[in-house]
């Protein structure tokens, strides 16, 4: 069995729910609740898992809380000024 995402246009969602009925035997809906809460849900989460390995590699460095904390000080004084 394979899985797809499949996009449908509003105005032709029922002809397409009625042909998945016709053919449920072979076909079965199943709602990805990551994507109803987030549409871009798997795009984000491979970026996620890339910026992990970049960091885990030692190809981008990360810096601690404290010092990022630091430079956006840094920053807001030099605005202020």
């Amino acid at each position: 069995m394979q899985t797809l995402a499949v996009l449908v246009q509003d105005n032709y969602i029922q002809d397409f729910m009625s042909y998945i009925n016709n053919h449920s035997e072979n076909i079965t809906i199943k709602k990805d609740k990551n994507l109803e809460l987030d549409p871009y849900f798997y795009e984000r989460q491979k970026e996620l898992h890339q910026i992990k390995n970049n960091i885990d590699s030692g190809k981008v460095e990360m810096i601690e809380n404290n010092e990022f904390w630091d430079d956006i000080d840094r920053f807001v004084e030099t605005l202020q000024k």
